[in-house]
């Protein structure tokens, strides 16, 4: 069954950034290529798009829907697609000679070829404990490295700061009990050393009792959280006057950041929010696809040029976040 991925608040982020044809735009976050594609399609002959994904398959989707836009449309766009993590932003812009961006849009969610991939991100079927973003190689630690080898405190800590999990240090306590007898390595493992952690009312919810563990170690394994802060404060840093920033978060944790970081430009004199308050997808989109309904959709635009001690501010600000 082949799989299919809906970009979230498409219409809506596309719409926010305002994409003239000569812009310089970034897609951070590849994913399924919804919003590249349409991207693109904004895009003249004196357009540039900048794609970037750490996920080698959504590489692959990206080029494709570059060829097939071109196809299409006879687009003449420039695009540069990078398999790279989007932290590094401010690198691949240096090595394609960019100074400034004009557009930027980080779209955090994951997206459904990630629970098809096989790497451990779905806890619904038996699969080798990963999730990473990319294949695995020598040296690029696991899920499976950390629940078998992390301290119980810990994974504690892991679970309840990423994944609010209200119920970490016996979830924690449980694992390491397993682990003594037989080292988790599988998704259906650490599930039920989950489901032996919990008491039997917390695992007849609407939610299923693995999620917030699953989600807490999707992004202590890929560091989510630090490539957030650094992707960001490098999109802010590039932005030139006029330019806009969007960011499409689908958590509590990522949005505080992404708010606090658009807030901390805002009083530093560099730019305004495009919406006081952030744009969420309509009830007719959340009805068609579920996974849209925590989605959230945050804009700044830059006013002023942005002075250099200003690039020292904004990382000495966000560092700590």
């Amino acid at each position: 069954m082949e799989t299919k991925h809906d970009s979230v608040l498409l219409s809506e982020a596309i719409d926010s950034l305002a994409v003239a044809p000569s812009d310089i735009v970034v897609d951070a976050t590849l994913g399924g290529a919804g919003h590249f594609r349409a991207l693109m399609g904004k895009l003249g002959s004196n357009g540039m798009l900048v794609g970037i994904d750490a996920d080698g398959d959504a590489v692959g989707r990206a080029k494709q829907a570059e060829a097939s836009v071109r196809a299409e449309t006879g687009s003449r766009a420039r695009v540069l697609i990078a398999h790279d993590n989007f932290r590094n932003l401010a690198n691949i812009l240096d090595d394609a000679g960019i100074e400034t961006i004009d557009k930027a849009l980080f779209d955090l969610g994951w997206s459904s070829f990630h629970l098809s991939s096989g790497r451990g991100f779905s806890f619904k079927t038996e699969e080798p404990l990963l999730m990473t973003y990319g294949e695995p190689g020598e040296g690029v630690e696991t899920a499976a490295d950390i629940v078998n080898t992390a301290p119980e405190e810990t994974l504690a800590d892991i679970f309840f700061t990423y994944g609010e999990e209200r119920f970490s240090r016996q979830i924690a306590k449980s694992i390491a009990r397993q682990r003594k007898q037989v080292q988790i390595i599988t998704t259906g493992d650490l599930v039920r050393a989950i489901a032996a952690g919990t008491p039997s009312w917390y695992q007849h919810r609407r939610i299923h009792p693995a999620t917030k563990v699953f989600q807490a170690l999707r992004i202590a394994v890929n560091d989510e959280l630090g490539a957030l802060r650094e992707g960001l404060t490098a999109a802010l840093s590039r932005l030139s006057v006029g330019g806009r920033v969007a960011v499409i978060t689908f958590h509590s944790i990522e949005d505080r950041i992404v708010k606090t970081m658009l807030r901390d430009a805002v009083q530093e004199g560099q730019g305004s929010l495009v919406t006081k308050k952030p744009l969420v997808p309509s009830s007719r989109e959340q009805s068609a696809n579920p996974r849209s309904r925590s989605a959230k959709l945050r804009v700044f635009e830059r006013s002023e040029s942005l002075p250099k001690a200003a690039h020292v501010r904004i990382n000495n600000v966000f560092s700590y976040l």
